[in-house]
């Protein structure tokens, strides 16, 4: 068993990262292409922290997950209905505005709010055991 030491630092910047990408994205969301590629980005950031030793960590990127993914299946079924929703938003720049307004209502409010939540809490330098991979071979 191998010991990795995880700073403070960078459990803090762990437990930010997600929601800084989602409020980053969210607010650029009309530039499209950087909405989508955070929506791949954003799979790998979750994937990697909410496998973090450190349970605070975990508990931000989940909920973070649960903003942005919900928001982003949100738009996923505003697109699918836009045939309907854009008569009655008054056509598609209207359409796309509306969205962002409500994307942008839950996501970044809530975000900043964790972000500086976070940075309010106390983190200290923490150890974990992780299997030695050098041998498994």
């Amino acid at each position: 068993m191998q010991c990795l030491t995880f700073s403070a630092k960078s459990q803090l910047r762990s437990a930010q990262i997600f929601n800084l990408g989602a409020v980053l994205a969210t607010l650029c969301m009309p530039l499209f292409p950087i909405f989508f590629v955070w929506i791949g980005v954003s799979i790998f950031v979750y994937s990697a922290n909410i496998q973090h030793p450190n349970p605070k960590v975990r508990r931000y990127t989940q909920y973070a997950g649960y903003r942005f993914y919900g928001v982003s299946g949100c738009l996923l079924a505003s697109m699918i209905f836009s045939g309907v929703l854009l008569s009655w938003v008054g056509g598609g720049f209207s359409l796309l505005l509306l969205l962002w307004l409500v994307a942008s209502s839950v996501v970044v409010p809530a975000g900043i709010w964790a972000i500086m939540k976070a940075r309010r809490e106390h983190w200290q330098e923490m150890q974990a055991e992780v299997p030695d991979t050098a041998n498994a071979a």
